[in-house]
């Protein structure tokens, strides 16, 4: 494969995607947990709640700045890159990514300042209803955008006008076939990953023997959220994947590596796949099992690669190994879920030095699974931008050099290097500081500090 600009400019995006996903798969999350906090607080009054939501807040607004640094530089690039498929698809991809500004980014950026700073200047109602409105506004933000993306995995609503998409029906572009699973795939995905940071991080001051009251009550919490997510997830990964069976059956058929069109389709646990020979090479499986989870019988038949034209088929080996990887992932919340159930009805939660060290080194899980779960989804709609009507081939820049976009990949690296390299360094930092105390009394909003005694007055 040689670095033409097409293949540079599909590297380029997805070094910066991946990259900038990394936080937004952490502040979704973590922005419902801050208003989870703050009501918590407003409701009890428990000291607790606020020293651990004033924590959580410092790395929100960090890990924040660095989500819009880095994300700001992406639709850059439609034009920059893919400037045929910009022109294509900007009466359907355009009015959406406006919705996103104009509906999430707005109203997260409009009380985030309140957030941070208001602590000290607005009742405490009216804190947790800025906690409550960065938390909305960074679920409509992951909404905005997985409409986009859905719509380019299974697009409908739209006719095509002089080779270009053209809105018919918005609520059928919104609601393409996809979305609903992908959106409900994604939140729990990104949920998931904030609650075994929070868990991750509080078996780390567990073990060295910090902050014990607000590490028990985050690990408690974070482990309640993957108690019910991981199960679900599961079921939410089966919808999505029937989804797949119906509308991409390619990219399906990759994820499996399954070849040959059938029944009693075996689930291929891992093989090593080829492309050019069409089978894969030291397979194991158990017969029967893909048939039964995709089609919900044994004997229903699946569709196989070899159905579908050599120039239509995703990368199959990137497919079929990030997949599982993902799945991997899945499986170690599970067992730690499953671990901590039992530590927890021995009572031996919070001072069993093996599990704490494990959920300390699970940190990354989340950020692996949705990085592999990204690349599945996106290199499985290969060789389509828009699914069935526009190839990545035709939808890159005229005239582009592989030089432009290299020097502009170098680019990308250099900033990104710096950014995160100080962003990481800081949240660091604020990790190793902690939860520290609160002040002991804030003051209302309107109330007078009080006035220092003179002299006279102190004798």
């Amino acid at each position: 494969m040689s670095l033409d600009a097409l293949v540079l400019s599909r590297l380029q995006f997805a070094f910066v995607v991946a990259f900038h996903f990394l936080l937004p798969a952490f502040t979704i999350g973590l922005a419902s947990y801050i208003a989870v906090l703050e009501g918590l607080h407003l409701v009890t009054r428990r000291p607790v709640y606020l020293r651990i939501s004033n924590f959580w807040i410092k790395i929100f607004a960090v890990s924040f700045g660095m989500g819009v640094v880095s994300g700001i530089v992406m639709p850059f690039q439609f034009g920059t890159n893919w400037s045929r498929y910009s022109d294509m698809a900007a009466d359907v991809v355009a009015p959406l990514m406006a919705y996103e500004g104009l509906m999430a980014f707005f109203l997260e950026a409009g009380f985030l300042g309140i957030l941070l700073f208001g602590r000290k200047l607005v009742p405490p109602w009216a804190h947790f209803f800025a906690a409550l409105m960065v938390a909305i506004g960074t679920l409509f933000s992951t909404f905005w955008i997985l409409v986009v993306n859905s719509w380019m995995q299974t697009p409908s609503g739209f006719s095509m006008v002089d080779g270009r998409f053209f809105p018919q029906d918005w609520l059928e572009v919104i609601w393409n076939p996809s979305f609903p699973f992908r959106f409900m795939h994604t939140v729990a995905a990104v949920y998931l990953t904030t609650a075994f940071t929070v868990i991750g991080t509080a078996a780390f001051y567990l073990r060295r023997g910090r902050f014990a009251e607000e590490s028990r009550t985050m690990l408690k919490m974070g482990l309640g959220l993957a108690s019910i997510l991981v199960p679900l997830q599961a079921g939410l990964g089966d919808l999505h994947g029937l989804s797949t069976l119906h509308h991409q059956p390619v990219k399906l058929a990759a994820m499996e590596g399954i070849w040959d069109t059938g029944t009693r389709q075996p689930m291929v646990l891992f093989a090593v796949p080829d492309s050019q020979a069409e089978t894969n090479y030291f397979e194991i499986g158990i017969p029967g099992l893909a048939s039964l989870y995709l089609t919900h019988d044994v004997d229903g038949r699946v569709v196989g690669l070899r159905d579908f034209p050599k120039e239509d088929r995703p990368p199959v080996g990137v497919v079929f190994y990030a997949f599982r990887v993902m799945l991997a992932m899945w499986g170690i919340m599970l067992l730690l879920t499953v671990w901590g159930w039992w530590l927890a009805f021995r009572h031996q939660l919070f001072d069993t030095p093996l599990y704490l060290r494990a959920l300390n080194y699970a940190i990354p899980v989340g950020y692996i699974a949705v990085t592999f779960g990204w690349i599945t989804t996106e290199a499985g709609r290969q060789p389509w931008v828009v699914y069935g009507h526009l190839r990545t081939a035709d939808a890159v820049t005229p005239n582009l050099t592989a030089g432009d976009v290299t020097l502009s990949l170098l680019l990308y690296a250099l900033v990104y290097f710096f950014v995160f390299g100080a962003g990481v360094y800081y949240l660091v930092k604020l990790v190793r500081a902690g939860p520290l105390a609160a002040p002991a009394h804030e003051p209302r909003l309107n109330e007078r500090p009080a006035r220092p005694l003179s002299a006279v007055e102190a004798d």
